[in-house]
């Protein structure tokens, strides 16, 4: 009887727990399909275009031809360089946004409604097939799903189905759904799909998957340590294409599962947008348009636009508070609300890349070495001239639009700030990606200033220099030494090629005007000024400088179909220096100041701001009076005087900088581009004697010098700087 009391009350408690287990599953489920279905209101909202183009509309009707294709289309031809199928599913998703948004004119049309159904069973019908995988599983699969988004409760049933398979090649088992930009760009399309379908369980694990994309994939592809991004093995910059791509893609779901039982971890949102704040937007000339250093194949795309929209920052906006004030500072220098006001030297140490900007200009230096090859291969024919555009490229950038869709024109062995063999033929296109063939590569800084050494090896002639860069408030300075070739051709270092904007003008002895158009060789060269940039030289030089009209076709550069054919004329100027054929150990000096005038030029020859301590293939070195900065490139153990009679060295090849205030030495920047050292240790006549995380300074009254052993980073941040203040 107590048995089956005691019976009787655990079963009364097991019906209770379980009551209580289905209505707690069927409330979350509720709440659940109630997320769902927010999420998807949310997601097709942003699939309807932000204006209405009525008269592209009309004209996609009038042109639709009997057969349910658009003229000018070739349907046959799926190369990787055509595939022009991908106007005819452009056309669709134009009149699905056109039926589906209440402010179109064809609001509901059943014309409109008629054709897409038309156009779209020819689409399922012929299954088109392109030999580029990336239509295959993102191209079609993205506009098909965006269709069925809009209007997929309102077309045929048979046609749905069949479009089902064709969207389904937006897998997480596709073979381009390999960890980085395109793996969360596939999910994405996936994730649409079941929101299309309804499939709330697989819709969960799908945003699981988009959710754990966001991570450091350092030495694989994704994001690396320092916020650059790979999308290969090849470990290329793909900061701003793939990985802007990337990053877009984790953002706008992050925005649309907000408040939601799907919205992402805090900690996932916060490294996107350091990763968005202190990788892509620093790759951006003033957080707002690309670097043309950071640009691969894509230089020989043509654009509309160099700026870069908003979308991004609104939808991390949406996601997250955090670094709000940051990310709301480069939307209004995007809309043109504020001027930049940001000034930062940064070292992708992953990427050997290094970018430095102040609120009135920003530049960089693209190199390889041994750990990254020099460019991303001409996949697909584009970028068919990219050969050099690794080899220590130094784009200027005072407006950021001084090099926009300048490619068509652009002389390939004329990069700016690349030491370049003046053969008569670029080597063939299937030439132009090769792996790094030194070591020493790097850059020191301490987060405002900062020095960049090259140890530069051409992977395509038999050329060598030691190239140096040194970075200021108003300036900076560019030094090579040790160039060297084993080949009867010229060499040439090239200051500038960009844009002409009015006439430059050229101080040489007792001469200052402007230069005529044309090419011209320019002797005993003091300064010259192009469109408020000035380029000083310490001792005068002999420049060649052109100011003409320059001709090409994109046509040439990239072999794509719809790629333009017509000729393209642009002024174009360009400055370079001359070394002579295989020249031995030859040098190079100048002084780069940008967002300048000719009598701030004039003065600044005057004022003896810089002094080149050092430009030799041993021991590069330059001092900023002053700022009170000295900045050096030991290509090999050594020491240098850095002020009244003050030496510092260091025991082996390395970068430093040092600061000085008066006659003391506050702070200390050294770094291995080499990565090989775990321990720097340097030597200085000052007299210092401090101790602190991963250093120590002592004092030898022997030897009459002080001891400074430094611990230097290793693993994934082996190439960062270490800054040490006294």
């Amino acid at each position: 009887m107590i048995t089956l009391t005691g019976h009787r009350v655990v079963n009364r408690s097991l019906m209770t727990a379980i009551l209580a287990l289905l209505t707690l599953g069927v409330s979350t489920t509720l709440a659940n399909r109630d997320d769902f279905e927010r999420i998807k209101e949310r997601v097709v909202a942003e699939l309807m275009p932000h204006a209405v183009h009525d008269e592209q509309v009309q004209d996609l009707l009038d042109t639709f031809r009997p057969d349910s294709t658009w003229p000018g289309i070739d349907y046959k031809d799926v190369s990787r360089e055509a595939f022009e199928h991908r106007f005819h599913s452009n056309n669709m998703v134009t009149l699905a946004q056109a039926y589906r948004n209440p402010d179109s004119g064809y609001h509901k049309n059943k014309q409109v409604k008629d054709i897409l159904v038309r156009a779209l069973a020819y689409w399922v019908q012929n299954d088109f097939f392109c030999e580029n995988w990336w239509h295959n599983q993102i191209g079609t699969p993205r506009n098909l799903v965006t269709i069925m988004l809009l209007v997929g409760d309102e077309l045929p049933r048979e046609i749905v189905d069949k479009a089902q398979p064709i969207i389904g090649r937006a897998h997480l088992d596709a073979s381009g759904a390999r960890p980085s930009g395109d793996r969360i760009k596939i999910a994405a399309i996936l994730a649409k799909n079941l929101l299309f379908t309804g499939d709330q369980e697989q819709f969960a694990r799908v945003m699981k998957v988009i959710e754990g994309e966001i991570k450091f994939s350092t030495g694989h592809r994704g994001m690396q340590h320092d916020y650059s991004f790979h999308h290969r093995l090849d470990r290329v910059n793909n900061t701003l294409s793939y990985g802007l791509g990337y990053a877009h893609a984790f953002a706008e779901w992050a925005a649309w599962v907000q408040g939601t039982d799907y919205a992402f971890s805090d900690a996932k949102i916060t490294q996107l947008i350091d990763y968005y704040l202190d990788g892509i937007c620093k790759q951006m000339v003033y957080g707002r348009s690309s670097d043309p250093a950071t640009k691969n194949r894509d230089i020989s795309r043509e654009r509309s636009s160099n700026l870069h929209g908003i979308e991004i920052i609104e939808q991390l906006l949406m996601a997250s508070d955090y670094r709000k004030e940051e990310l709301k500072e480069i939307m209004a220098i995007r809309k043109g609300q504020i001027s930049p006001s940001m000034s930062f030297a940064k070292f992708f140490w992953q990427t050997e890349y290094y970018v430095h900007q102040r609120p009135d200009w920003f530049t960089s230096v693209r190199m390889h070495s041994v750990r990254n090859h020099n460019m991303e291969q001409p996949y697909n024919s584009e970028g068919l001239k990219n050969h050099h555009r690794g080899d220590g490229t130094n784009y200027l950038s005072v407006t950021g639009d001084e090099y926009f869709n300048i490619a068509p024109v652009y002389d390939w062995k004329k990069i700016p700030g690349a030491t370049i063999m003046q053969r008569p033929d670029m080597p063939p296109p299937s030439e132009i990606q090769k792996e790094g063939l030194t070591e020493f590569v790097g850059a020191v800084t301490d987060g405002l200033y900062g020095a960049v050494a090259y140890d530069f090896a051409s992977p395509h002639d038999p050329l060598k220099a030691k190239k140096a860069w040194f970075f200021f408030d108003h300036e900076y300075v560019c030094l090579g030494a040790g160039i060297d070739a084993r080949a009867n051709m010229p060499v040439a270092t090239t200051l500038n090629q960009c844009y002409l904007d009015g006439r430059p003008i050229v101080k040489s002895g007792k001469f200052k005007g402007e230069i005529p158009s044309g090419e011209h060789v320019l002797g005993n060269v003091e300064w010259v000024l192009h469109d408020r940039v000035g380029y000083l030289f310490p001792e005068p030089t002999r420049v060649h400088l052109t100011n003409d009209r320059a001709t090409g076709t994109w046509f040439e550069i990239n072999r794509q179909t719809d790629s333009p054919r017509d000729t393209v004329r642009h002024r174009v100027f360009k400055l370079w220096l001359e070394h002579g054929k295989r020249p031995q150990r030859a040098v190079y000096q100048y002084i780069v100041v940008p967002a300048t005038t000719e009598s701030a030029l004039e003065f600044a020859s005057q004022k003896q701001d810089i002094d080149i301590l050092s430009n030799t293939a041993e021991l590069q070195a330059v001092r900023h009076n002053a700022l009170g900065i000295c900045q050096v490139v030991f290509h090999t153990f050594g020491e240098v005087e850095f002020a009244g009679g003050d030496r510092i060295g260091m025991d082996h090849p390395g970068l430093m900088m040092l600061e000085l205030e008066g006659n003391e030495m506050i702070k200390l920047s050294v770094a291995d581009p080499s990565r090989k050292l775990g321990k720097v240790h340097i030597w200085t006549s000052k007299k210092i004697e401090s101790r602190g995380e991963g250093y120590k300074a002592a004092w030898d009254e022997a030897s009459g010098q002080s001891e400074i052993s430094v611990q230097l980073p290793h693993g994934v941040y082996a190439g960062q700087s270490v800054t040490i203040e006294f």
